[in-house]
């Protein structure tokens, strides 16, 4: 459990699945926790729901807080931040979940007390499954990235990198869940052409991606080898590949990664 006082501000979807988390773990209660979002109903989900503090601006919200999560969206987050009054951010360790905006924009919008750190989380911290990268600022301290990792591991696994990697990270893991969400409803479609009703299709379908990425995860095997020992000679499973293969579907992935990460690049120049 940590003993700071946690701010959110911006109150979305994002926010409420990472305060439950914090709050379910036990990491923080719902006392510890400060929050202001521009919509009476976010305000009010946080408040009637998770029973933490909530406020009437972000001034207060972040007033009380020495832990800061930046949770808006980053067309609006350094006008957000500068709309605080300044001295309300002296000495706050302000972590970031906006994709594209850099350390160097965040701290352009602080005063030099501040310490950042940001970090990219992706949507299944929804259901306690996120994987988020961490990155520091030189001001942040040991003790500010154990706090970090502490709070994101409630919603579930966090690994550090460079802030120049987040761009990748934000190809890969940030869009990564959308691309799996087409995997599925394409293998769901498999399975409803070959006979089977829609629910039976996804279910299994969702089943199979969750169980084949525990095994990469807990064996530690390169997935090729995993894929060989499905794989029989001239049997069902090589039939799919190939026609996998056929059309491109490796390189499809690998260009939807490098084109969000391209993507990504170039937003963070906006």
């Amino acid at each position: 459990m940590i003993q700071d006082q946690l701010g959110f501000v911006g109150a979305g979807q994002m926010a409420e699945a990472l305060a439950k988390g914090f709050i379910g773990s036990g990491v923080v209660t719902p006392s510890q926790v400060h929050a202001y979002d521009i919509s009476d109903a976010r305000r009010q989900v946080f408040s009637s729901v998770l029973g933490v503090n909530v406020y009437g601006s972000n001034d207060e919200a972040v007033k009380k807080s020495d832990v800061v999560v930046l949770a808006v969206k980053p067309q609006y987050l350094t006008s957000t931040m500068k709309s605080v009054k300044p001295e309300f951010w002296d000495g706050k360790l302000v972590v970031s979940i906006a994709a594209g905006v850099t350390i160097s924009t965040l701290k352009s919008c602080l005063p030099e007390t501040a310490r950042v750190v940001r970090i990219m989380p992706n949507t299944p911290c929804l259901v306690g499954e996120s994987a988020s990268a961490i990155a520091a600022s030189k001001e942040a301290t040991k003790e500010d990235h154990e706090i970090v990792q502490s709070l994101f591991e409630t919603v579930g696994m966090t690994i550090t990198v460079e802030e120049s990697y987040l761009d990748a990270v934000t190809g890969l893991s940030g869009s990564g869940p959308a691309y799996v969400f087409l995997m599925i409803e394409a293998l769901s479609d498999g399975g409803v052409r070959s006979g089977l009703t829609r629910q039976v299709s996804t279910k299994l379908a969702a089943q199979t991606v969750m169980g084949a990425a525990k095994m990469v995860l807990e064996t530690g095997k390169h997935p090729g080898e995993l894929k060989d020992m499905v794989t029989s000679p001239a049997g069902t499973t090589i039939a799919g590949v190939t026609a996998l293969e056929d059309h491109g579907a490796r390189a499809a992935f690998i260009d939807a990664v490098y084109k969000a990460y391209s993507r990504s690049k170039e937003l963070s120049k906006l």
